[in-house]
């Protein structure tokens, strides 16, 4: 418990120049401020990543992992809400409604492209496993996803994001959790052990634990609010004052330090001897913010304007979602066989590597960069048809068993599809 003291001490400690920079409204350069308010959404998210971990060992495990995933990204849900929320009241030719596309974009692209391989090579070095096996109860976790990615498409041929996409989004974010609430954790030997500094507070007294649990959360929460807007406008400000392209620097910087605690925790999990549990907790991220992020984008927009308003896409905006919904579908192909192999991170990562150098390479041409990123859309999706194609009859039996458990819905799973 006093290292766990120790840990939490020193996210605070890390948090309090921004807090302190806010409240004497000092301005030491956009530089500067993008470091100080970037560590401390660094470490409230932290924060609120050990409560959410604690929280495992009394609900069900398939709704703390989603609850984990939530929990730990919302610095990056404030970020982007605060860009959607500029963008509604500055009207929609505002840059700001590109800086919300960049980091929703830049944030999903990083957890399928960096942080899913990043788990199979350190579980690859760690028990030498080629592969993250996971088991018939995370076939809801891959259909959610695979539902998610194809409403993405609807959202691409209407050109926009509008409340009723709000609505259809949460829904769907809604019967995943409603469909995952009743997984139980597993009772493997491996997976009693919490990983990180959960285990110290589930040492206390259980009243004590939620108190804990609550001031982790509302002292994070406290800290993001502070945060997220000076954050915001300093990466823009820096991205000037660089020469860098700010649009870039949004997409992949500020999701970098939203997503860290995140991904933290899926490695404490891969570390823990428990992978399945930490690819699982990436799944449910990608879930959470492909249907809560993405479906909250227009509602901060409307806010901001003060009336009902889309997020419309223009041109550079849809190529970037149409490569973001088709790596995702991607992604959920090679997970039809209930496993991630090194081979599929490597394909993954490559993928990844190529449009970001790609982005590089033609930051300054935005037609050409726009006509690249789309043929690796496509790219990508030609891939997810072949692997559709080849294990269509075990997707069947994942949709059968997300839709109606039974042991010959699960059996389904293993027994379709090629070896």
């Amino acid at each position: 418990m006093k290292r766990f003291s120790i840990l939490i001490a020193i996210a605070v400690l890390a948090a309090l120049p921004a807090l302190a920079l806010r409240a004497v409204a000092w301005q030491p350069g956009p530089i500067v401020e993008t470091a100080i308010f970037g560590v401390a959404i660094l470490a409230a998210g932290f924060l609120l990543s050990w409560g959410a971990e604690a929280a495992e060992s009394h609900i069900a495990q398939g709704l703390i992992l989603a609850a984990v995933a939530l929990v730990t990204v919302l610095p990056e849900y404030a970020v982007d809400m605060y860009y959607a929320f500029q963008a509604g009241q500055a009207g929609p030719e505002s840059p700001y409604v590109h800086y919300a596309a960049a980091n929703m974009t830049g944030a999903n692209r990083l957890l399928v492209g960096v942080a899913w391989p990043l788990l199979a090579l350190l579980h690859w070095i760690k028990a030498r496993h080629r592969a993250i096996e996971l088991t018939n109860d995370n076939a809801v976790e891959i259909s959610f996803l695979l539902l998610a990615s194809i409403y993405a498409f609807v959202i691409l041929v209407k050109g926009s994001i509008t409340l009723f996409d709000f609505a259809m989004l949460v829904a769907i974010y809604g019967g995943y959790v409603w469909r995952v609430r009743n997984v139980l954790k597993s009772e493997t030997t491996d997976e009693d052990e919490e990983p990180g500094p959960a285990a110290a507070l589930n040492e206390l007294p259980v009243r004590l634990q939620w108190m804990v649990m609550a001031g982790l959360g509302l002292v994070a929460c406290a800290i993001i609010l502070r945060s997220a807007e000076p954050f915001a406008e300093a990466m823009v400000d820096a991205g000037r004052a660089l020469g860098i392209n700010e649009f870039l620097l949004i997409q992949w910087l500020a999701p970098l330090a939203s997503e860290a605690p995140a991904v933290s925790v899926a490695i404490l999990f891969v570390l823990k001897g428990r992978a399945s549990g930490g690819l699982v907790t990436m799944i449910s991220d990608k879930i959470n913010q492909w249907t809560l992020l993405v479906g909250m984008l227009p509602l901060a927009v409307s806010i901001g304007a003060g009336s009902a308003s889309p997020l419309a896409l223009d041109a550079r905006q849809i190529e970037e979602f149409f490569l973001t919904a088709s790596q995702s579908l991607f992604g959920v192909a090679l997970l039809m066989r209930l496993r991630f192999s090194l081979l599929s991170a490597g394909a993954l990562a490559s993928l990844f590597a190529v449009q970001v150098g790609l982005a590089y390479y033609f930051k300054d041409d935005e037609p050409r960069l726009i006509a690249t990123l789309t043929g690796l859309a496509w790219i990508y999706l030609a891939l997810a048809a072949i692997l559709f194609m080849r294990n269509r009859r075990r997707l069947l039996g994942i949709i059968r068993f997300t839709v109606r458990p039974s042991a010959a819905s699960a059996s389904s799973i293993s027994r379709s599809g090629p070896a």
